[in-house]
């Protein structure tokens, strides 16, 4: 499981990991919690910007007609082609 989260005595939440078997966090609010899951997220996608982004031709090439018709999809794909932005 890697890892667990409690309602400790005194009302706030502890981080218990599995992995060292001991308590790594605690005497956080819920906020100070959401906060740090909220860090961790973007620190995940800042790293799949930065290293696991695909070209756009696999987007084309993967495509099946089951969840949209042809049609469907090439007109959403038009409209991402459209409004280019400036980076």
């Amino acid at each position: 499981m890697g890892a667990f989260i409690a309602r400790q005595p005194n009302g706030l939440l502890c981080r218990f990991s599995s992995i060292v078997d001991t308590v790594t966090d605690w005497n956080m609010t819920d906020e100070e919690y959401i906060e740090m899951k909220a860090e961790q997220a973007r620190e995940e996608a800042r790293d799949t910007l930065k290293h696991y982004l695909h070209p756009f031709k696999e987007v084309i090439s993967s495509f099946r007609p089951n969840n949209n018709t042809q049609e469907e999809f090439d007109a959403i794909v038009h409209n991402m082609s459209e409004n280019k932005i400036q980076q």
